[in-house]
C-alpha cells in the first residue's frame, strides 16, 4: 500500500471487495488477461506470472534452487510462495483445484 494512503481499514476492505468482484465477473481467460494487462504494469503482471509458475514448480516437488535457476525468481520469493501454498489463505489451493490441467482456454 502507498504510504500516503489515508483509507480506513473498512474502506480498504470495501475497495478490495470491489476488485475481487470485478475479477470474479470475468467470463474467460481472454477477459481475465485483458483485465490484468489493463490493471497491471508489465512488471506487476510478470511478477504474478512468475509466482504462479513457482506454484506449479513447487507442486512438482522441485527444490528452491532449481526453481530459481529455471525462473530467475529469488529464493526468498519462492519461500514466500511455498509458505502461502501450504499455510496461506487457501487461494493457491483453490486455483490449483479449479484450474486443473485444463489447457483448452489457453489458446486464446
Amino acid at each position: 500500500m502507498k504510504p500516503n494512503r489515508h483509507d480506513s481499514d473498512a474502506q480498504q476492505a470495501r475497495d478490495e471487495q470491489a476488485l475481487f468482484r470485478a475479477i470474479v465477473s470475468l467470463q474467460n481467460t481472454e477477459d481475465c488477461g485483458n483485465f490484468l494487462r489493463d490493471l497491471c504494469t508489465p512488471a506487476e503482471l510478470q511478477a504474478l506470472v512468475d509466482r504462479w509458475h513457482v506454484v506449479e514448480l513447487l507442486q512438482q516437488g522441485l527444490p528452491y534452487r532449481r526453481i530459481h535457476d529455471l525462473t530467475g525468481v529469488s529464493v526468498t520469493t519462492i519461500g514466500r510462495v511455498a509458505r502461502f501454498l501450504s499455510d496461506g489463505f487457501g487461494g493457491y489451493q483453490a486455483a490449483l483445484r479449479r484450474a486443473g490441467n485444463d489447457t483448452s482456454e489457453h489458446s486464446h
